[in-house]
């Protein structure tokens, strides 16, 4: 499908279920792409961080955006993630991305190598001119170290390279300032500014923020679609209400016991644990290297689903 322009809405990024001797699992990757339309969302977004896009390999990441587009068949646009150390790299996955009919890609700035502002601003316009797909980037200083300032964004926005921004930076004061900038200035058109953080949707969609991508969506699709709507209709009290119950059932990505596994391993573990409680998914287990959950642990999983009205 031709993406619309702006991207508004819930896009979760697309857990990537696994067989227990991790391979794809298809049948369930169907299901949970199924739960998530029924759900009420407004896009998808797949080889993303909880997609476990870092450990998957290639051959996985082209069975997941093969699978997740032919199934979608157009219902919805697909963000494929194209996240690698550099342009070179990054433009392979875009061409796997754009062979398997994915709307767009999302790309983080290069890492790994000390890389300066106007090496990043080449990455962009060097993955704009070449892939043949809008282009999102993806703010994530946690994992690439290096910023996107606000500035970068919103002349790369200006100059028509970068389609949207999904910003997983955890500084709201520069999520602010790309907002701001977006509306403002009347050199940029159609471009989307997306939060990453399930925490504060309400507030980013009162900043003018035009949508959320969250992992925990993977979760409860229908309770993020339900915040959005609240939020864009400026229902602040009910959209105040509904983050709040998403923010205790948030809660869950910290079941892993810290002294024997990263934070990772929990957070993405309990994702993965919800939906197999749920019935979605087949297996919870995460890729390699990741540590498990434990029994005990997918239990503590089960009472906050509960705790939220979902088992």
């Amino acid at each position: 499908m031709t993406l619309r322009s702006p991207l508004t809405g819930v896009v979760p990024p697309v857990c990537t279920p696994l067989t227990p001797d991790n391979e794809v699992d298809v049948g369930s990757l169907v299901r949970l792409v199924d739960h998530l339309v029924a759900g009420g969302v407004d896009g998808l977004f797949v080889l993303g961080s909880s997609s476990e896009a870092a450990f998957l390999p290639d051959r996985h990441r082209k069975v997941v955006v093969d699978t997740v587009v032919g199934h979608v068949a157009g219902q919805l646009p697909v963000l494929a993630g194209a996240i690698d150390m550099a342009t070179l790299r990054v433009l392979d996955h875009a061409r796997t991305a754009a062979e398997a009919g994915a709307d767009a890609i999302v790309a983080t700035a290069p890492f790994y190598t000390r890389t300066h502002p106007a090496e990043i601003t080449r990455h962009f316009r060097l993955l704009a001119q070449r892939c043949g797909l809008p282009v999102f980037a993806y703010d994530l200083p946690v994992s690439v170290h290096s910023k996107l300032g606000a500035d970068l964004v919103l002349d790369l926005a200006a100059e028509g390279t970068l389609a949207g921004l999904k910003d997983s930076s955890g500084d709201e004061g520069a999520f602010r300032e790309v907002v701001v900038g977006a509306r403002s200035r009347a050199d940029i058109t159609g471009f989307s500014v997306l939060t990453g953080s399930e925490l504060t949707v309400d507030s980013a969609l009162a900043m003018g923020a035009d949508g959320v991508v969250p992992g925990l969506g993977n979760v409860d699709p229908a309770g993020y679609a339900r915040l959005y709507a609240y939020g864009r209709a400026g229902d602040r009290e009910r959209a105040r209400v509904e983050q709040e119950r998403l923010c205790a059932l948030f809660r869950m990505v910290r079941v892993g016991d810290p002294a024997r596994m990263g934070g990772s391993s929990s957070a993405l573990g309990a994702f993965k644990a919800a939906l197999y409680l749920r019935g979605v998914i087949d297996c919870p287990l995460t890729a390699d290297p990741q540590i498990p959950l434990s029994a005990e642990e997918i239990e503590r999983v089960g009472k906050f689903l509960a705790a939220a009205g979902l088992l």
